[in-house]
């Protein structure tokens, strides 16, 4: 449906059509590629869709997938009560933009830098920022993490960082190996990002600011690497094993080093 620009909640409406030559050659073009490339769709049709918006991606970004994203539904309620106290937000390992998008939608008041450090990242982001005419609130940031971002201050910081260890690097399914791999691993236990996160984002957070992380299925050596960080696990349609939030204030008792 997407491939012929028809819209995807209306299949019932085209039941009795047909494709023509054109549509079919090039829906078969698309299908072989699925098939023998292991292409993910998403890049064949230059679209994905996360929390029922629609976003614009291709090879220069992963496809996107969060659990964050359904957080944000919400508003990451109840701990965050007033939406409105929110001014300021980052999105860290941005990728696509679609975490930034929607902080900007969840938080309407907020200000919100999205954070890359690939250029081609940051290209696909503005795309998608420019797509929901967000280009006066949410910003796009060439930089390495936190390295381009001296002097700024955020109340809610948030990341889908990589965060695949190297053993499952070794292992990829072909669809993955067809993502940006810089975007996917993230060291031997698949915590290096998540690292300097946690030694950095105090001095880039408001007093009362918020941190919130996803670490995929990393839980069990996050807590041994820091077993006195008193990480709030956060629910999900997954469980609660895959998001933590942390406040500025348990960031700064307990001095991170990287």
């Amino acid at each position: 449906m997407s491939a012929l620009h028809l819209p995807l909640d209306t299949l019932s409406n085209f039941l009795d059509a047909r494709v023509t030559e054109s549509e079919r050659i090039y829906l078969a073009s698309l299908i072989e590629q699925r098939v023998t490339k292991h292409i993910p769709t998403a890049y064949l049709v230059k679209e994905a869709w996360l929390q029922g918006l629609k976003f614009y991606v291709d090879e220069r970004v992963i496809v996107p997938r969060s659990f964050i994203a359904e957080l944000l539904q919400d508003g990451l309620q109840p701990w965050i009560e007033h939406p409105e106290l929110i001014q300021s937000a980052a999105d860290i390992c941005t990728g696509s933009g679609c975490l930034g998008v929607l902080l900007a939608d969840a938080f309407p008041d907020a200000q919100v830098d999205v954070i890359d450090i690939s250029p081609d990242a940051i290209e696909v982001a503005n795309i998608n920022i420019a797509q929901y005419a967000l280009q006066d609130r949410v910003h796009a940031i060439q930089s390495d993490m936190f390295d381009a971002l001296k002097g700024k201050h955020y109340d809610l910081i948030i990341s889908n960082p990589p965060y695949v260890d190297a053993p499952s690097m070794a292992q990829l399914p072909a669809e993955y190996q067809n993502e940006p791999q810089l975007a996917l691993g993230s060291g031997e236990a698949g915590l290096d990002h998540t690292h300097t996160i946690l030694a950095e984002a105090a001095q880039y957070l408001n007093d009362g600011g918020i941190l919130v992380v996803e670490i995929g299925h990393n839980r069990d050596a996050l807590m041994t690497a820091y077993p006195d960080l008193p990480f709030t696990w956060l629910d999900t349609s997954s469980g609660d094993q895959f998001v933590f939030l942390l406040t500025k204030a348990q960031l700064l008792e307990h001095s991170i080093k990287t």
